[in-house]
């Protein structure tokens, strides 16, 4: 079982309901005032101006340029125009890595990377029986170069890119690692990988601890074997760990909330017009025993939508500190050409018509966790609660 840290992206993914809206629901979100705005950015005046700049660029600009990539710039500027973070326009590759994220497998080696201020693309987590582990890599390995191409000049998504290459199978990866004065030669064959959202594990007091790192396709089977796996074990309370969770899938949350709650309101969305939509749980099988969830400030969207349900239906105790505060909901429009659009469509409520946007939810048991120490009072905090210590 691995630390009770979270990973954490390098961004917040937020509640995406993943249904693709047809040419003419689309059509139908085209009201007057929109109208409007496209007939501006269309006017004469626009166009006019986007031909001058790019004039500009052909007479003084020093480097090289790819028409591709100043068409790719104007259509993300439009989406970043609006000022909302959470809405943005994917390229094909940025699509298919957003795919990746949220159906939870791919086709790689299973290893999660990051890049630091000096360049360097490190290792942060190897999965479990994924390709990489197997093949001997570890978390702090730094990757040197791919297929014999030094890759210390490249960005994150490059490297990424061509490690993940389909073309090329078993990948080479040179390695630096610390401890070791010769570079790490390895070839890894690529596999379908199951990106691991869950862990658990029993502790004292027949409590068992489960851990939900994001909600995507495979969370609930992740969850229920775990669960299942914690009932075999004798479990008696449960411990839900929802700290450091981005979010994810409105419908994955959806499903594992019916696992647990009664018969009643899951969480419900209003858009722009009014329109509500609401998800239910039909109450087939609610806890019966003492549960506990925990939180703090990187727990955002799904996660909150989690801890609200928990909260208002009151089945269970929100332990940490107050969670991120991201109430909108965001819907994916594939574009047609393996682009998208990711936009935000809506507010969403917990079940007793709370809006949480911007104020995050309060826990019932506020606990701060000390930097220096390496107990988790946060966990302890909620063992007590379930023990009643």
């Amino acid at each position: 079982m691995e630390s009770h840290g979270r990973f954490f992206k390098g961004f917040v993914l937020g509640i995406l309901l993943m249904a693709v809206l047809s040419a003419g629901g689309f059509y139908v979100y085209t009201t007057m005032g929109q109208a409007r705005s496209k007939e501006a950015l269309t006017s004469k005046e626009s166009l006019d101006k986007i031909g001058y700049l790019s004039d500009l660029i052909d007479m003084y600009y020093l480097n090289d340029t790819k028409v591709a990539d100043l068409q790719e710039g104007m259509y993300a500027g439009l989406v970043a125009g609006l000022g909302d973070p959470y809405s943005r326009y994917y390229t094909v590759e940025e699509y298919g890595a957003l795919n990746e994220e949220t159906q939870g497998h791919y086709e790689g080696i299973g290893v999660v990377m990051q890049q630091g201020e000096d360049g360097l693309v490190t290792l942060v987590r190897c999965y479990e029986g994924a390709p990489g582990e197997k093949a001997g890599l570890k978390a702090g390995d730094v990757i040197y170069k791919v297929n014999d191409q030094e890759v210390l000049d490249m960005d994150l998504s490059t490297v990424a890119k061509k490690i993940k290459d389909p073309k090329v199978d078993p990948v080479h990866l040179t390695i630096a690692r610390e401890g070791e004065d010769d570079h790490l030669e390895l070839d890894i064959e690529k596999e379908e990988v199951k990106v691991p959202v869950v862990g658990h594990e029993m502790l004292d007091d027949h409590v068992g601890y489960l851990a939900i790192y994001e909600f995507t396709d495979v969370t609930l089977e992740q969850y229920q074997e775990a669960r299942k796996d914690l009932e075999e074990q004798g479990m008696e309370k449960l411990v839900i760990d929802l700290r450091d969770n981005p979010g994810g899938l409105l419908s994955s949350v959806c499903d594992v909330l019916r696992t647990i709650l009664p018969k009643g309101l899951i969480v419900y969305t209003e858009d722009k017009y009014g329109k509500r939509e609401e998800e239910l749980c039909e109450g087939r099988t609610p806890i019966d025993i003492p549960l506990a969830v925990l939180v703090n400030g990187n727990s955002a969207s799904a996660s909150e939508i989690f801890a609200g349900a928990v909260k208002d239906h009151q089945v269970g105790t929100i332990v940490g500190t107050t969670t991120y505060g991201k109430g909108v909901v965001q819907t994916v429009k594939d574009l047609g050409d393996g682009s998208a659009l990711k936009l935000t469509i809506s507010n969403y409520y917990t079940p007793n018509g709370v809006n949480i946007h911007g104020v995050g939810i309060e826990p019932d048991e506020k606990v701060e966790m000390d930097g220096e120490s390496k107990e988790d009072a946060q966990l302890k905090k909620a063992v007590e609660v379930l023990t009643g210590q």
